[in-house]
């Protein structure tokens, strides 16, 4: 059990760890005169992501004559940028976040998330926020370098920032701009490079075993990596590039090889967005057989008017392994995954 003392000890290198850069975190955020805000885990709708799963439950009133059903929210996504409608120009949470059917050494059902948004900025201004805050949160941490496994990547050294487009053509010698929305050609670029593939590969289906082969295990090697300007059908809640929409205004940020955080140029445009959230519905109802409620409040609030904004997620578990050089995500977990303790 991880709360025998020999057991948990063994990890608290780990916690303090994560203690020291949850606090830098914060510090940094203030002085940038950021405000933190917190929102309600419960929601009408957990988001709209057609991969994730979401936890249901049930609200119950005072009277006890209506039960309506609330998800826990996979972000804070939609609620943050209400408040980005009602007049906050730059704000950011920690908090914890649901995800179902997830469980492994990178992921746990439960864990915690920061996000934080820039109203009248777009996802450059948000670039160099990242640089100088895994900056920060390793100098919190007492740490030069982040570490998974045997791989390490310097924060303090110049970032590698490239392109969706560059990162196929270096990393899988695919020229992917012509073979946009082309999934005959896609294919034939996967199984020319060795990949299997079967009929019903959708084009996303294909660029991503493409990317999980050839390019997500080189990003963040000896210093982190920005990757950015995905095909816009990959970047729901994302604006198009103004000077080229066949691309979205979205990065990923990738240390040692780990995924660690997400973000985008937002959308604020109600109509598109609607129309986007329709087409993950019917995807995710055939993949999943399920059907998530839309809500209906962002929508009107992005009808209100939403101002121009760049926004991001990232994951403190992970970045708090980064920085201690954990293998696991239970171990900069203080309880361990949900129901670790379950008896057997």
């Amino acid at each position: 059990m991880w709360w025998q003392a020999e057991r948990f000890s063994a990890k608290s290198r780990h916690l303090e760890t994560r203690m020291a850069v949850i606090r830098a975190m914060r510090s940094w955020f203030e002085e940038q005169g950021f405000w933190e805000v917190e929102t309600p885990a419960l929601q009408v709708s957990p988001g709209m992501e057609a991969h994730l799963r979401a936890m249901r439950t049930e609200i119950t009133n005072a009277t006890q004559d209506r039960v309506d059903a609330l998800f826990l929210h996979t972000s804070p996504e939609f609620a943050m940028k209400k408040l980005l409608v009602a007049g906050l120009p730059k704000i950011f949470q920690i908090c914890h976040c649901y995800r179902n059917a997830e469980g492994s050494r990178l992921h746990s059902p439960e864990f915690t998330m920061l996000e934080w948004y820039r109203a009248r900025s777009g996802y450059r201004e948000i670039m160099d926020d990242c640089v100088s805050l895994l900056r920060a949160c390793a100098r919190g941490a007492n740490v030069v370098e982040f570490r998974h496994r045997d791989v390490i990547a310097n924060p303090f050294s110049e970032w590698e920032r490239i392109s969706v487009c560059d990162a196929f053509r270096n990393y899988a010698a695919i020229d992917i701009e012509p073979l946009l929305d082309d999934t005959r050609a896609i294919r034939a670029a996967a199984i020319a490079r060795g990949l299997h593939t079967s009929d019903d590969d959708s084009w996303d289906d294909l660029f991503f075993r493409i990317f999980l082969e050839f390019i997500e295990p080189r990003l963040g090697f000896g210093r982190p990596t920005i990757l950015f300007d995905y095909p816009v059908s990959m970047a729901a809640l994302s604006r198009p590039k103004p000077e080229d929409p066949r691309f979205a205004e979205r990065f990923e940020v990738y240390v040692c090889g780990l995924e660690l955080a997400n973000a985008f140029g937002e959308l604020s445009d109600a109509k598109v967005q609607r129309e986007r959230f329709e087409a993950d519905l019917r995807l995710k109802e055939q993949l999943y057989g399920e059907i998530w409620p839309v809500d209906r409040g962002f929508i009107a609030a992005l009808e209100e008017g939403m101002p121009e904004a760049g926004g991001i997620a990232l994951g403190v578990d992970r970045l708090a392994m980064l920085a201690s050089g954990a293998d696991d995500i239970d171990q900069v977990l203080w309880c361990g995954r949900p129901g670790a303790d379950a008896p057997q």
